[in-house]
């Protein structure tokens, strides 16, 4: 497939290298020449000096045999002129797919006069509601490092770290499942650098990181069963009003009204945005402060939070912000995080959990990639492999008969099925077609789950 990325930015350069490493055609634009320069340094991409507002930089990097444009710069309007501007110089014989980044809302919110269809745009992507969604999940669930929905939320696959004293250490899956009632599924383990497809006979270790798929609303029992006490976290302080930061408040302070009890601090160092925080956000405290003033935040009542949330520009700064929050046993820390290096030490160093807008962007490119039949493509930190959920066709092989009799290839764990009711697989399992389907596929079997599900 032939790709073009308009925007080199933090963003537009992971894009970049992801469809590189998936072994797509891909071509950069940006208007920035130090940016280009390292791309084209760095990755195995062609790139294009130029604007992508420019139908003539976008005809340069041919956007006449394009498959997917990309546009993920800063600016909103950029991303939406080089979208229309694909539609219409873009493949004669075939739709060019367009996604665009826009951070407003102007013309994504219920009030928009302009709609998606008015800019013959495919799809938008809007990474600050993405991550201030995943933070907001990560907060309603205390026990979890990592929590991504799937099938309209009906099912959750939640990451939980083990205790090196739960009583589940030790044992193997089986066994574990024996404990308990509840139906879950363990997908993956992440042990050290490792990556392991669970058999039934493999054992958890204490510091191992496990990711469960199991029925919303049933997070907290499985918690338990690996040792985990979800209780609920009341008091948290957000460092950093940025625009995930106001996301993440109004989120909190509007499930507290529903659920009771959950009181926000914004920390924010720009006056004019502390005071717009305070007459926007409404039933959160704004200090006007340095986040990462220490003193600072202990005066405020660092010691007495329940979770520190670190959503700074800094990601030193939210990494040191975090880990003193756990000296002051705060019970839980999530820092917003880019670079690749320090999410994958995050956990390993102290913090609870880390989300980051390039992964929140990624993982919506990687469904695009896929076939019609994918619905979404989920990674998460510190797990070498993709969790997909399809759509199984009508007369494709994962319909003809119970996952008992099929042979799936040996890296791929189908988790789930979902029609009318939610189903935890087992060998059982008969796949109906038009049902959905959650798999765990390490990254060299990802190719051979589609077929199944296809006709």
């Amino acid at each position: 497939m032939r790709a073009i990325v308009v925007g080199a930015g933090d963003v537009g350069y992971d894009v970049a290298r992801l469809l590189s490493l998936q072994r797509h055609d891909v071509t950069v634009v940006d208007t920035d020449p130090e940016k280009i320069d390292h791309v084209r340094d760095t990755l195995d991409v062609l790139a294009v000096v130029g604007s992508g507002t420019s139908a003539a930089a976008l005809r340069e990097a041919r956007i006449e045999e394009a498959d997917l444009m990309v546009a993920v710069t800063d600016i909103d309007e950029v991303n939406l002129i080089a979208s229309m501007l694909a539609e219409r110089v873009g493949k004669s014989s075939a739709h060019t797919t367009t996604i665009a980044r826009v951070r407003g809302d102007e013309f994504t919110g219920p009030d928009s006069v302009l709609r998606l269809d008015d800019f013959g745009i495919d799809h938008i992507i809007h990474p600050e509601q993405s991550t201030a969604n995943e933070v907001v999940s990560l907060l309603r669930r205390a026990a979890a490092t990592d929590v991504i929905e799937f099938v309209g939320g009906r099912l959750q696959l939640v990451g939980i770290r083990v205790d090196p004293e739960a009583s589940v250490v030790g044992r193997t899956l089986v066994e574990i499942s024996r404990m308990s009632a509840l139906p879950f599924r363990i997908m993956g383990i992440s042990r050290g650098v490792r990556t392991i497809v669970p058999s039934g006979d493999a054992t958890v270790q204490g510091g191992d990181q496990v990711f469960v798929l199991v029925e919303s609303g049933r997070v907290a029992e499985v918690a338990r069963v690996l040792g985990k006490e979800a209780g609920r976290l009341r008091h948290v302080m957000i460092l950093g009003g940025t625009n995930v930061g106001e996301r993440v408040a109004a989120g909190l302070v509007g499930r507290s009204r529903k659920e009771g009890g959950m009181e926000v601090k914004i920390v924010e160092a720009a006056r004019a945005r502390a005071e717009y925080l305070a007459e926007t956000v409404e039933g959160a405290l704004v200090i006007h402060g340095d986040p990462a003033d220490i003193d600072l935040l202990v005066r405020e009542g660092l010691a007495e939070t329940d979770a520190l949330v670190a959503l700074t520009a800094d990601e030193e700064s939210n990494l040191v912000s975090c880990l003193m929050a756990k000296h002051l046993e705060v019970r839980k820390t999530v820092a917003l995080l880019s670079k690749s290096a320090y999410i994958p030490i995050s956990q390993s160093i102290g913090l609870d959990a880390a989300v980051s807008q390039k992964l929140a962007v990624s993982r919506e490119v990687l469904r695009f990639l896929r076939g019609s039949h994918v619905r979404s493509v989920a990674t998460v930190h510190g797990l070498d492999a993709e969790i997909l959920e399809l759509v199984a066709d009508v007369g494709s092989p994962i319909t003809r008969a119970p996952l008992a009799q099929q042979r799936l290839p040996k890296g791929v764990l189908l988790g789930a099925v979902v029609g009318d009711r939610v189903e935890i697989a087992t060998g059982r399992t008969h796949i109906r077609p038009g049902q959905r389907a959650v798999v765990f596929a390490t990254p060299e079997r990802v190719g051979d789950v589609e077929p199944l599900f296809s006709a």
